[in-house]
């Protein structure tokens, strides 16, 4: 026996040695990733004190007047607040009614036998997601402008005699970018679903063959159900990102006949800060769209927790 133990000994301190190697290179290999996110994401949250100064620029802030709250105050005092809290809210709702979209269409994917068409529409939805929106705006813009393609070609059938403006219409310019948004994300969006799909054990769908269920059935009880967990995950993610509606799909996008409804809080920070030049203001409603942020993700995370047993952080 104890000539097994001393065997032993050895072969687990370098079974350690090992493990301890492997974590050193891992750690190494994660380290500027690590040192990016906190370059990015942590450093510049001590910015965040010129929300609570009277900052101009080239002023240093130890020279500059100490307001304390007043900027926070000003916010809700702020009669553009309002309207452009609704247009954040409105467009973050429509896109969590079209979240479900990507999922029924990575299902449909999946049900594709042939392999090479099932490749080319993946390839073709996910193109547009790599397209930038000052393009997906020209090729708006060249299609649906008042001379644009489909006007035209509504001109010319005899269809419609007056060109219809939809990049200007105000009533619906939310449906609008909702479309363009979904149209440019769904096929990206789909990849999570179709990785989720590929992961479910087949010989779920074996049995469901076995016992004469059809294509549709195995859908409702073997491919929804199974996805439906991912779905859930990236709907309350969305919901702790309400507030983050976009920029520059709606940067690009706005124009005279528009802008009111289609300005949203990222929008507004952009031009308060960068357009004014009214930095500690603009600082201040980053600030509070970020806090807002945290606390939802939380929110719903217990949420989660309570209805599902098992959260997202």
């Amino acid at each position: 026996m104890a000539l097994t133990l001393t065997a032993k000994k050895p072969k687990a301190a370098a079974r350690s040695k090992h493990f301890r190697k492997d974590g050193v290179k891992l750690l190494l290999m994660a380290s500027p990733f690590v040192l990016f996110a906190l370059a990015f994401n942590y450093v510049p949250l001590f910015g965040w004190t010129y929300a609570f100064f009277d900052y101009h620029p080239g002023i240093p802030i130890n020279q500059t007047e100490f307001i304390g709250l007043q900027n926070f105050r000003d916010m809700f005092s702020d009669p553009r607040m309002g309207p452009v809290l609704v247009n954040t809210l409105a467009l973050s709702f429509l896109s969590i009614l079209t979240a479900p979209i990507p999922m029924l269409f990575a299902v449909m994917v999946s049900e594709v036998r042939s392999g090479w068409f099932k490749r080319l529409v993946q390839t073709v939805s996910t193109l547009p997601h790599y397209i930038s929106w000052i393009i997906v705006y020209a090729l708006a813009f060249s299609m649906f402008s008042t001379e644009g393609a489909v006007n035209t070609i509504l001109s010319h059938l005899g269809i419609s005699d007056t060109p219809v403006n939809v990049l200007g219409n105000y009533e619906r310019v939310w449906t609008v970018q909702t479309l363009l948004l979904l149209w440019k994300g769904v096929g990206w969006s789909a990849i999570i679903y179709l990785a989720a799909i590929v992961s479910i054990d087949s010989e779920q769908y074996d049995a469901a063959k076995v016992d004469g269920a059809g294509r549709l059935r195995t859908i409702g009880h073997i491919t929804i159900p199974s996805i439906m967990p991912t779905f859930i995950v990236l709907l309350l993610l969305s919901i702790s990102n309400l507030l983050s509606a976009g920029f520059e799909q709606y940067l690009v996008f706005s124009n005279v006949m528009v802008a009111d409804r289609i300005e949203v809080l990222d929008l507004y920070v952009y031009r308060l800060g960068l357009v004014t030049g009214d930095y500690s203001y603009s600082t201040a409603v980053g600030m509070f769209k970020s806090v807002i942020s945290i606390l939802l993700l939380f929110t719903v995370n217990f949420l989660s927790k309570k209805f599902r047993g098992q959260g997202i952080v």
